[in-house]
């Protein structure tokens, strides 16, 4: 299955070209999951293998409706940009063995698969917001900066929701909403940080380059939530 997942790269790699290109990576990458999914008996959404590949694809497919922008169909950059990042990361996915083993009790409830579904939608959308402010920057075109503010006030609102579906796992799994593990710090400091990203965003042109870049740090911020953590800090959260 894994020649599936090469061929989704290699097609990410060549989708700003045209965009039939990236829509086959996207679908190959998919259908990857599905058969993940069917050979681990669940979604394939645990593990640093399968999240990376289901990151990779969420930014494949919420780069194709920004893709349809007007401002968008008159440069090839941001396919390939987003390309670019889908590919990175189902790359990265390629040492990570999968994980088939069954999910433990404590997983095994809609509100953790629709907790980590959303979370890394969102995470994909700011993602979309980060390449959408280096696109602002490089040539001041005020449409990639009101297409970064939607990106990320959808992410945004995943993200709170995801948060909500965890807090509601959290107490079924440990009797409580809130832990304070080091993963649930820095989800709170990104949601604080896109809280405080799209008020920015209300003050004005004068703000357009601070918010453009308050967009890319937040990715930043992002990864760092999702990768950083669970490799650098001991939590009940990992991948």
């Amino acid at each position: 299955m894994k020649w599936l997942l090469l061929g989704s790269i290699a097609l990410y790699l060549f989708g700003g070209q045209k965009r039939a290109l990236f829509c086959a990576a996207l679908a190959a990458e998919l259908v990857y999951l599905a058969l993940q999914g069917v050979a681990a008996g669940r979604l394939p959404l645990v593990g640093p293998h399968h999240t990376l590949v289901f990151f990779s694809a969420s930014l494949g497919l919420m780069a194709l409706p920004f893709s349809r922008a007007d401002a968008l169909r008159r440069s090839q950059l941001f396919s390939w940009g987003a390309g670019f990042l889908a590919a990175l990361f189902a790359l990265l996915a390629l040492p990570f063995p999968p994980m088939a083993m069954p999910l433990p009790p404590i997983l095994k409830t809609l509100w953790f698969e629709l907790h980590v579904a959303l979370a890394f939608f969102a995470y994909a959308l700011f993602g979309i917001g980060a390449l959408l402010g280096v696109l602002f920057l490089s040539g001041r075109e005020r449409a990639y900066l009101d297409l970064q503010y939607r990106a990320c006030l959808v992410g945004f609102s995943f993200f709170s929701a995801s948060m909500v579906a965890g807090g509601i796992w959290g107490y079924y799994a440990w009797g409580t909403y809130w832990l304070w593990t080091p993963k649930e710090l820095w989800t709170s400091i990104l949601w604080l940080f896109y809280s405080l990203y799209l008020h920015l965003r209300l003050k004005g042109a004068r703000w357009d380059g601070p918010v453009a870049w308050g967009g890319i740090v937040g990715f930043g911020v992002t990864l760092f939530t999702y990768l950083g953590v669970s490799i650098l800090m001991k939590s009940s959260h990992s991948f």
